[in-house]
């Protein structure tokens, strides 16, 4: 099967929204390379490994493609994206010289070339991540083993924001909280919640994509019973009438914690009601947090009411740590 293969070169602070705008462009998959240089830094404190070849992309530039079925109108499909990408600026965000270019290339070249550099990723002390296709002995006890195969959906535990919640979330976590995820994408921080000894999840996302993913993940570890996937527009299920939901939502709000990894300017749209939903005292880790819109999240989790108790940071991201009053 043919695909178009729409590319472009733009800046790391930018791709999650332009992949947001593929995916809504109607995109069938979308793949994301940043820098690779020597210079870049790599957390190797708890041994992971980085088998991705380097290549030529400068710091802090990336470069992002999406692949359209191939009877997709790409004149059409590359103007939308362009002035989307265009209209960033509006929001703080630089997507650098944004060039768009399109070519037909076969399924069989990019569908599943992506495996071979997804290797068994050892985040934090007690979290590694193994796709569902790779072998791995865990070296202790202690070590607790996330089956993922992300599919099309946001989440390998690669990316730094991912990555940076679960270490997080290793320091919330105590056993038998009640949690939810927004924006659960694979569905790897509600698996990584519930390996940590959360009581149970609901996971939230808008994407049907990602719902599906995360679903499937579940099922891969064994916790379908403990973790809910909803398709949700953020917290909106948690007004709706529970009667007219087709499923029981598996938690018991208020909550103990909310963690959502999500663009900065999505998590201002909703801090209101993350602090309803959350217990006093409950903890909200709010994460996906560019470095240029630090200051405007901790602005915003202030004035819900939060008190900020931490920020952590990986390369150019940052993870709040919020306690309601």
């Amino acid at each position: 099967m043919l695909w178009h293969e729409l590319t472009i070169h733009t800046t790391e602070e930018a791709v999650e929204m332009i992949s947001n705008f593929l995916h809504e462009a109607g995109a069938g998959g979308v793949t994301i390379e940043e820098s690779g240089t020597l210079n870049k830094p790599r957390d190797t404190s708890y041994g992971q490994w980085y088998e991705m070849p380097l290549n030529d992309i400068p710091e802090g530039l990336a470069v992002v493609q999406g692949y359209f079925a191939e009877a997709t109108d790409m004149d059409t499909i590359a103007a939308e994206i362009g002035e989307r990408t265009s209209q960033l600026k509006e929001f703080g965000i630089d997507a650098g010289a944004a060039t768009i270019s399109v070519k037909t290339v076969d399924e069989d070249d990019w569908a599943n070339a992506w495996k071979q550099y997804f290797k068994p990723i050892r985040v934090s002390e007690r979290l590694t991540i193994k796709p569902t296709w790779e072998d791995y002995t865990p070296e202790s006890p202690q070590e607790q083993i996330i089956e993922l195969d992300p599919g099309m959906a946001f989440g390998t535990g690669t990316h730094p924001t991912t990555s940076l919640c679960l270490r997080t979330l290793e320091t919330v976590i105590h056993g038998g909280e009640e949690v939810i995820d927004v924006g659960t994408g694979s569905g790897i921080l509600a698996i990584g919640a519930m390996k940590l000894g959360a009581k149970s999840v609901l996971a939230l996302d808008l994407d049907p994509v990602a719902v599906s993913s995360a679903g499937e993940n579940t099922r891969l570890n064994g916790l379908e019973q403990d973790i809910t996937v909803y398709e949700s527009d953020l917290l909106s299920v948690l007004k709706a009438d529970p009667d007219s939901l087709n499923v029981k939502l598996n938690v018991t709000l208020p909550v103990q914690v909310v963690v959502a990894n999500i663009l900065a300017e999505i998590i201002l749209l909703f801090i209101d009601d993350v602090y309803e939903a959350l217990k006093p005292g409950g903890v909200y880790i709010a994460s996906g947090i560019y470095k240029n819109k630090e200051d405007d999240v901790r602005q915003g989790l202030e004035a819900a009411g939060f008190v900020v108790e931490g920020a952590h940071r990986d390369e150019d991201w940052i993870a709040f740590v919020a306690r309601k009053r």
